[in-house]
């Protein structure tokens, strides 16, 4: 079976990656990419999150997201799937042309082909998660029941 793989956002499906800029609202604020507003998450300090908000790319934001100097929520680990599902939902249904298309991979796997990440990524050679790719296949689905697509 054909798979959707994706990494840069520069590059084909590109647009899944959480670096791909498409502001997204969420919580009372406009986040420049899905990248900023996950790595916000992990903290418990306003005054950190918003910094994360502000910075200049995702990529800083990825950045300030490693920082271990800032305290993190105790139950990120519990939390981060729901966080990611969220964010990466607000951002297909926010953006029309991203709704139309995630809705287009029909029942294609969706995987983000990176040697970077075990965890949401595929490690390259399949040993990863690829939870992001599992997310953005259960986000294809809410949007399908949510518009009566078979």
């Amino acid at each position: 079976m054909k798979a959707i793989k994706f990494y840069n956002e520069n590059q084909e499906w590109g647009e899944f990656s959480n670096f791909a800029l498409y502001p997204i609202k969420l919580d009372g604020k406009i986040w420049p990419t899905s990248e900023h507003y996950f790595q916000a998450q992990k903290f418990e300090s306003k005054p950190y999150q918003e910094k994360i908000r502000k910075s200049r790319s995702p990529m800083k934001a990825a950045e300030l997201g490693r920082s271990r100097k800032i305290k993190m929520k105790r139950n990120w680990d519990k939390i981060k799937d729901n966080v990611m599902f969220n964010v990466v939902y607000a951002k297909f249904i926010q953006h029309e042309e991203l709704k139309e298309v995630l809705l287009s991979t029909l029942n294609l796997k969706i995987i983000e082909h990176t040697e970077n990440d075990l965890y949401w990524g595929d490690g390259k050679d399949g040993s990863g998660l690829n939870k992001l790719g599992k997310v953005l296949m259960k986000v294809r689905e809410k949007l399908k029941e949510n518009s009566n697509i078979i």
